[in-house]
């Protein structure tokens, strides 16, 4: 195997003792911060290709990055409209060949688009959050998913969600924060991505021989979770 990435790197030695705090505050508190005008109408262009796709289930591809993982959803599942999210312009424009027709990248913020998304009564049947920046210092808990004020959005909006990290940290805490929210149960474990890895990070960490870890977990539809 080619050592090409490095192990992640913490002071942290399990679940950040703060976690339950932070989710507890994000499922209590109305969070204000304002929708940006350019996720709103990058949303808006969204919801319209969704539609026109006449009905067919949605996969959600959260922090897409070049958008490898999309294309390879929409080709595992041609039967799905498949919409990758990103922040960045540069990423998304990187050429990683044409998108399948059932496939839409969008710039936007997710922070943002999630509570659209939930707004809008989105009801992804599949929601993908593939190797996420992991912010592994303990002072960056309130940058990770789990920890951030989103998280009600994130899981609220339901459906089958996989997260996938190389820090198994990173994936207990997120199972703890969805038990917490949710009262759902979410099993998590190693991951193997054989020969056919999702996205390029996913290839980088399994040849450099580093161990993945998944959960999944099927949640309902709570719009209810994010406070208003």
């Amino acid at each position: 195997m080619n050592q090409t990435s490095r192990s992640i790197s913490t002071n942290q030695t399990g679940p950040h003792d703060d976690l339950n705090r932070r989710v507890a505050r994000a499922l209590a508190h109305v969070w204000r911060k304002p929708v940006a005008e350019h996720t709103r109408e990058a949303f808006k262009s969204a919801e319209q290709w969704r539609l026109a796709q006449g009905g067919r289930g949605l996969i959600l591809d959260a922090c897409c990055g070049v958008g490898m993982s999309t294309r390879k959803l929409a080709e595992r599942f041609p039967e799905h409209s498949v919409i990758g999210v990103d922040r960045s312009a540069d990423r998304l424009s990187r050429e990683h060949g044409p998108l399948p027709d059932n496939a839409l990248l969008v710039r936007a913020d997710l922070v943002d688009f999630w509570r659209l998304a939930l707004e809008a009564d989105w009801r992804p049947e599949r929601h993908y959050l593939l190797y996420p920046n992991p912010y592994p210092k303990s002072m960056q808990l309130k940058m990770r998913w789990q920890g951030h004020p989103v998280f009600p959005a994130i899981v609220g909006l339901g459906g089958r969600l996989e997260v996938r990290s190389n820090w198994r940290i990173y994936i207990e805490e997120f199972a703890i924060a969805i038990a917490q929210a949710t009262g759902t149960s979410a099993p998590l474990g190693p991951f193997d991505p054989d020969d056919d890895p999702l996205t390029h990070f996913e290839r980088k960490y399994h040849d450099s021989g580093q161990p993945l870890w998944h959960l999944v977990v099927n949640l309902d539809h709570r719009p209810g979770l994010l406070p208003r």
